[in-house]
């Protein structure tokens, strides 16, 4: 039988049971890279492994190994909490759907690829509603996003594919919705998402700010995780063709901006930086120009619209753009603490702290990953 034939709960219940994926091996007799290709779906065990995989876990085989059958078309509509630039959005929309709590929520999966997106469902109405989020009515396409390996993280981190690639190969998926750190605070404060990513900080450098996350929720109510600390500063064409150096060569007549929108991490630092050289918004060109996002910012300096923006030095690297670094922040993830025990989130920070994934995320981005999935005091 085929490996796409078979559909697994390895992941599922490892989590469950809190043993890693080199303790399972080693009880089982196996490698650990045939546990995480297991739990991928790209291989399939002989009788003897399967039996013994049960044996560890205290389940029956068919616990842990299912035939899979053709997802089920679903004619549903369900009422859901949409996130997102909901002002843009048309019916026919593609939405990716999860449960968090008890509502169902859905997220429209980030544009800008050369591709279309998978997708849950589709928008049925059009919105009208919160600044945050609203509800509206949703076509559902498939039952594939009630399984309960699926979680939803708001941040404006773009290295949080990685971390959802990493996720998969355990059977969980990871929902991801692109906001700025305030905003994603507020959809936790909601409940409307398990995991919110932030990176406001105070004035002084490298020191987290926890103040607006002791004030919205209750004492004790979530834990927060380091990811990572990594650098923020100025973004600019390939070769800094305006010879931009500093926060002060923003007020220079011929540079343009792009800004990022009130509530952002880069925007709360672009504000500060201001204020430390007494300079007024008012004098930088660009300045009412808001964008939302790292990336589409990046995106307007690679295409010669502006000349800068603030953002990260992973964001840099992705689109091939000078970078000049000026401060460093740490990126933290809140979670509440009633959901901690959710497989998914378990798995979410032993990834965090594996040596391989924090490598893979240094490489690519040039993030400082050493206390990832440490808690911060």
């Amino acid at each position: 039988m085929e490996a796409r034939e078979v559909q697994n709960s390895l992941a599922l219940l490892r989590t469950k049971r809190g043993l890693g994926a080199a303790q399972l091996a080693a009880q089982v007799g196996v490698s650990r890279q045939t546990i995480y290709a297991i739990e991928a779906g790209t291989y399939v065990p002989n009788t003897a492994v399967s039996l013994k995989l049960a044996h560890a876990l205290d389940v029956t085989v068919e616990e842990i190994f299912q035939i899979e059958v053709e997802a089920r078309v679903s004619d549903d509509i369900v009422d859901a909490v949409v996130l997102g630039d909901i002002e843009s959005m048309e019916p026919g929309q593609p939405l990716r759907l999860c449960n968090v709590g008890s509502h169902t929520v859905a997220v429209a999966p980030e544009p800008g690829g050369l591709g279309l997106s998978p997708s849950d469902g589709v928008l049925l109405t059009p919105i009208h509603g919160a600044k945050l989020h609203s509800n509206a009515k949703v076509q559902v396409l498939s039952e594939e996003w009630k399984k309960p390996n699926r979680i939803l993280i708001s941040g404006c981190d773009p290295s949080v594919s990685i971390l959802a690639h990493a996720l998969q190969k355990q059977g969980f998926e990871l929902v991801i919705a692109y906001e700025n750190s305030s905003r994603s605070l507020e959809l936790l404060q909601d409940k409307v998402v398990h995991i919110a990513g932030t990176h406001l900080s105070d004035k002084v450098e490298g020191k987290t700010d926890l103040l607006p996350i002791t004030t919205m929720f209750g004492r004790n109510s979530v834990v927060v995780i380091s990811y990572a600390v990594w650098q923020e500063g100025l973004i600019t064409a390939p070769g800094n063709p305006k010879n931009i150096s500093a926060i002060s060569d923003l007020a220079k007549e011929n540079i343009q901006i792009a800004n990022r929108e009130p509530g952002a991490g880069c925007r709360r630092l672009l504000d500060d930086l201001l204020q430390n050289d007494k300079i007024n918004g008012a004098h930088v060109k660009g300045y009412d120009r808001v964008v939302v996002g790292h990336l589409p910012a990046a995106r307007m300096v690679r295409s010669g619209e502006v000349d800068c923006c603030i953002s990260t030095e992973a964001v840099a690297r992705a689109l091939g753009l000078h970078f000049i670094p000026l401060v460093q922040k740490p990126y933290q993830l809140v979670i509440r603490r009633a959901q901690l025990s959710l497989p998914p989130i378990q798995a979410l920070i032993e990834t965090l702290g594996r040596s391989s994934f924090r490598r893979e995320v240094e490489s690519c981005t040039g993030y400082m990953m050493r206390t990832a999935g440490d808690p911060v005091v």
